[in-house]
């Protein structure tokens, strides 16, 4: 990575307090095997893994950073950039798409002014379709973080913004 490109992605990370990071990297050191744990545990505290945790991470666990950004990169569980505090998932498998998810999806980028795999600038929304979240009985659907939406209109996707856009951000 060059210089350039290395300042420009510190300049747009927000600061980023390392004592959290450090808390989780204390809990595994000793553990065989800690690099997965550490990386969750980080992402959990951050809601993403943060180019400097990921760097002290790397440093902490002696081991190259870009062993680190390898299994970043490699995981979709791993998020590189903040995420929102609601994360909406539509399913557009086989049975949703049928039953009308493409709609759905439209309507929420409508709503959010954001698409698939964006982040509102207030870092309140994340939006992403996913293939399937495993209840076709109840096509097409939707989740907001754990919660599952059902039978998904229109409609519904309004009422749901309106819903989450009345909720704290922390």
């Amino acid at each position: 990575m060059s210089d350039a490109v290395a300042q420009q992605i510190e300049e747009q990370e927000p600061e980023v307090d390392l004592s959290l990071a450090n808390s989780v990297i204390d809990k595994y050191i000793d553990l065989p095997g800690n690099l997965m744990p550490v990386l969750q545990g980080v992402q959990d505290e951050y809601g993403y893994i943060p180019r400097v945790a990921a760097d002290l991470i790397a440093e902490r666990l002696n081991v190259y950073p870009s062993q680190i950004y390898g299994v970043l990169t490699f995981y979709a569980q791993f998020h590189l950039k903040p995420r929102g505090r609601f994360i909406i998932r539509v399913c557009v498998g086989t049975a949703c798409h049928v039953q009308g998810a493409p709609r759905i999806v439209e309507t929420f980028f409508d709503k959010l002014g954001i698409g698939h795999a964006e982040t509102t600038p207030d870092l309140r929304y994340t939006f992403e379709k996913v293939a399937c979240l495993g209840a076709c009985g109840m096509a097409p659907l939707a989740m907001v973080n754990d919660s599952t939406y059902g039978s998904m209109t229109v409609q519904k996707v309004a009422e749901i913004v309106d819903d989450y856009n009345q909720r704290p951000l922390k």
